[in-house]
């Protein structure tokens, strides 16, 4: 709780204790607090005390926003309402009727504040995950200079290439990699991931962690305003300003409904008033009916249920970018994905060497091949050896096909089958799932090797919840036929789309969104700088942010900070709840608003139930939104 509510409530408790003297002793004396010194000064001075106490900011800022332009808000219903039931009881005074209406005008103050205290603390829980992650901010980085010494300075004036120094307990400023140490970082603001990450010279570090237990040097490669830090904080920050249609819909019917119903106020005091010249009850009946219409209840619940979401969603590493993509996330049920680094680890490794009596032959061979290339595959074959590799040959890169590599009068093939093919090589075909390396020596077939994309251990789990859900899963990939339909049939997916390029993933999505009906919602996973053009045509795109691209993230509209598609599933039932939250508060406020304006029309509600109809109604759809920030 912020000092601003617990000063609140502080004044809430004291008028409320005020207000419960006065009004019981009131009620218990004969005659009430005017018999007393037999005139309404006194209940009329005792109460205005109370109500100045609870309501004096309420007043300010009703006046202020009428000299501003705003004057059909809450506060100017507020005011209305309790300074006319003020000035109807100074009149009953006056001409020696009753004082009704000093005590009910504190009353409606004193809930009013208490349905506004709740919206300040449930905004601050919801709030609560989402400053987690503007906390990332890093306040300096200390930029190692030339003589060895280490000055602090602003992220934003590291350069490139710039080697900072990050003591343990420091927030990692920027992007970069480690060039000296070793260290745990703590990512849990960034990922929602409990358990440190463990980093030595080499690793990539990303900013907005925090460094646990070791000072280590980082080589900075990206600028702050192009960090992950900064592009986190952008997409937090700008996630208020993407307005759902629920939240537009609020924000006109208040614009509309507000003169509408001051303007009905207005009528029903007058027009009844000059029929029955009893102008005191038809005030009072429009003095209630202007309590209970403040639409407090729609225009504070609707967005908080919304931002408990977000707030909710960013808990667990998934950042939503707006209310709109969370209410469109909702009803989403088709979902295309990308494969490789998507529904697989994207890290190749060695399957199966064939024949296996020959494997430490073969693989020494490709490994030689394989020496200076960069390519995922190449990495693999060298990881799977581990051995030191013979230097001294010549590789020559035949496009498409492989590589030669050549020492003296050896010569080693390494590729698929064209490169068997193109040298006249007889080779022994390998019909396991996976790219296949055959390797030959001095156009001797030697043997082959079969390395394969690993599936994430949550890949079929995550389509089996997507499928069970009712949603259709796709997999578009550029691999060939045989592996999408392994893939395809070991996880579950619904769908494949094999061989593609990545112009043609954007053309078999633009297909999808062509022939899917008008309520359908397609959403694109994926991680690659390829997959920008796809998460930007899609209905929403989703961008696995914890080893995706920055297009990637830039161009998707919800971002998975860990590497884990179960952030998916999650994310649908955070969305599906919000909104049925969100229905709930729209149906439930107007139900009760129009039952208890007609009964104040009527004369059959009074202001105490017109207080239950504005005050009560937005505190229990209040704590109904704040049911969406729950665990999950």
């Amino acid at each position: 709780m912020s000092k601003k509510e617990k000063k609140n409530l502080i004044r809430i408790i004291v008028s409320l204790g005020l207000f419960l003297i006065l009004f019981i002793t009131d009620n218990l004396l004969e005659g009430g607090l005017s018999s007393v010194v037999d005139s309404w000064l006194l209940p009329f001075f005792l109460y205005l005390f109370v109500y100045l106490i609870i309501g004096y900011d309420v007043l300010w800022r009703a006046v202020r926003n009428i000299f501003n332009g705003q004057i059909f808000d809450e506060n100017f219903l507020m005011c209305v309402a309790t300074v006319g039931a003020f000035a109807l009881a100074v009149y009953r005074g006056i001409n020696g009727q009753e004082t009704e209406g000093f005590d009910e005008a504190c009353a409606v103050l004193i809930f009013y504040q208490v349905g506004e205290w709740f919206q300040s603390y449930a905004t601050g829980k919801s709030r609560k995950s989402i400053s987690e992650l503007m906390d990332i901010r890093p306040d300096y980085a200390n930029l190692l200079l030339n003589d060895g010494t280490a000055e602090k300075t602003d992220p934003s004036d590291v350069r490139v290439g710039d080697i900072i120094l990050i003591n343990p307990g420091e927030k990692v400023p920027l992007d970069g990699v480690v060039t000296e140490g070793a260290s745990a970082l703590d990512t849990k603001a960034l990922t929602g991931e409990s358990l440190p990450r463990e980093v030595n010279t080499g690793s990539e570090v990303i900013s907005g962690c925090v460094n646990l237990t070791s000072q280590i040097k980082v080589r900075v490669t990206k600028e702050f305003y192009d960090s992950t830090v900064s592009k986190i904080l952008e997409l937090v920050e700008n996630a208020s300003g993407q307005k759902s249609k629920a939240e537009n819909f609020i924000t006109k019917f208040a614009k509309y409904y507000t003169p509408v119903v001051c303007g009905t106020a207005l009528l029903l005091a007058v027009i009844p008033g000059l029929i029955t010249r009893n102008w005191s009850t038809w005030v009072y009946r429009a003095l209630s009916f202007l309590v209970v219409s403040c639409p407090c209840a729609l225009v504070i619940s609707v967005p908080l249920s919304f931002f408990a979401g977000i707030g909710a969603a960013s808990r667990y590493g998934i950042l939503i970018k707006g209310s709109n993509y969370l209410e469109k996330f909702s009803r989403a049920n088709i979902f295309v994905f990308d494969k490789t680094g998507t529904l697989t680890k994207g890290n190749f490794a060695v399957e199966k060497i064939s024949p296996e009596e020959n494997a430490d032959e073969v693989i020494r061979l490709a490994a030689i091949a394989e020496h200076h290339s960069d390519h995922p595959i190449a990495k693999s074959i060298r990881a799977y050896y581990g051995k030191e590799i013979e230097n001294g040959y010549t590789l020559t890169n035949v496009a498409g096909a492989g590589v030669i590599a050549e020492k003296g009068d050896n010569r080693i093939y390494c590729g698929n089958e064209k490169l068997m093919e193109m040298n006249n090589i007889p080779f022994v075909k390998e019909n396991g799932i996976g790219t296949v390396v055959y390797v030959a020596l001095n156009g001797r077939f030697v043997g082959s090797v079969l390395i394969c994309d690993q599936l994430k251990t949550e890949t079929g789990q995550v389509i089996g919840a997507l499928n069970d859900m009712g949603c259709r899963t796709v997999m578009l990939t550029g691999d060939n036929e045989a592996i999408a339909k392994n893939v395809a049939a070991e996880t579950g997916l619904t769908g494949y789309k094999a061989s593609l390029l990545p112009q043609n993933k954007v053309e078999e999505v633009e297909k999808m969104l062509s022939s899917k009906k008008q309520k359908d919602v397609l959403c694109f996973v994926g991680d690659g700088i390829n997959d920008a053009p796809v998460l930007m045509r899609s209905d929403v795109g989703i961008a696995m942010g914890g080893v995706g691209s920055d297009a990637a993230i830039e161009a998707s509209d919800i971002v998975l900070m860990k590497d884990d598609l179960r952030g998916i599933p999650l994310a649908k039932r955070i969305a599906k709840k919000t909104m049925a939250i969100v229905f709930q508060n729209i149906i439930f406020s107007i139900v009760v608003k129009i039952a208890i304006l007609v009964l104040s029309a009527f004369g059959i509600a009074n202001m105490w139930l017109a207080v239950f109809g504005d005050v009560g109604v937005a505190v229990i759809a209040i704590l109904n939104a704040m049911r969406v920030n729950t665990k999950y």
